[in-house]
């Protein structure tokens, strides 16, 4: 019986790691068709929501020692920023949109530096908690209210996923004291039945005291969006 031939990747780590935007890896996985290459674009995708992270922290805890020694934001490169201790506006949070492919996309930067712009980033993010809402309804321990603290222990991701694809695993057995298997199976299921890439990584995810929200939405928004595609999910056409 002859070997199957092993395609090469047309594109390498280091050029996936130079990329730091989250659409054109997303553009680019989508385009993808070679098992090798689409591994090595969701490994790009991974670090570079870990980079975000860690950059983040970073500016957070500058932020802090800035606070600490009493010196005014504003002297401050990023000045724009709220304070550590002040809860940010949404305004100031980056803005996502969904196509009517079911398309994960940013708004433009102008749409971000005016808040009177952006009520549709608004609106999309809680027509798409109301539909997480809708879909998980049924599952017993699931009470979605928002996309951090509500999917921490991971049951959340699993209804979702058993909800569209109800024979790949049993729920009612489900330990919610065991995150990171549930956290696990959703990705795995999500990405082998829906072709959603895991963006989320279980070990990230199990260290946090709650999900950052930007991740879960950013997933959640895909996850919808590979449905879309599947034709698991209807949108209706804008006229």
């Amino acid at each position: 019986m002859e070997e199957t031939p092993q395609h090469e990747s047309s594109v390498t780590s280091e050029q996936l790691a130079a990329i730091d935007d989250e659409d054109v890896l997303n553009k680019m996985l989508d385009d993808a068709t070679e098992f090798e290459e689409r591994r090595l674009i969701r490994a790009a995708l991974r670090e570079l929501l870990k980079k975000k992270r860690d950059k983040r922290e970073q500016e957070r805890a500058s932020r802090q020692e800035v606070l600490s020694k009493g010196t005014s934001i504003k002297g401050v490169a990023g000045a724009t920023k709220p304070p550590i201790n002040q809860q940010p506006s949404t305004n100031n949070r980056p803005a996502f949109s969904m196509t009517a492919g079911g398309k994960v996309g940013s708004a433009p930067a102008a749409q971000k530096s005016l808040p009177s712009t952006v009520p549709n980033a608004k609106n999309v993010k809680q027509m798409l908690l109301d539909w997480c809402k809708a879909k998980t309804e049924p599952y017993e321990g699931v009470d979605i209210q928002n996309f951090s603290s509500s999917w921490k222990d991971g049951i959340a991701f699993c209804a979702l996923v058993h909800r569209f694809f109800p024979d790949a695993f049993e729920y009612s057995i489900l330990n919610p004291h065991k995150p990171r298997d549930n956290f696990q199976l959703a990705f795995s299921t999500a990405e082998k039945l829906a072709g959603c890439p895991p963006l989320l990584d279980p070990e990230d995810l199990v260290r946090m005291k709650e999900p950052d929200w930007k991740c879960v939405y950013t997933y959640i928004q895909e996850f919808y969006r590979c449905l879309v595609e599947k034709g698991l999910v209807k949108t209706k056409k804008r006229s």
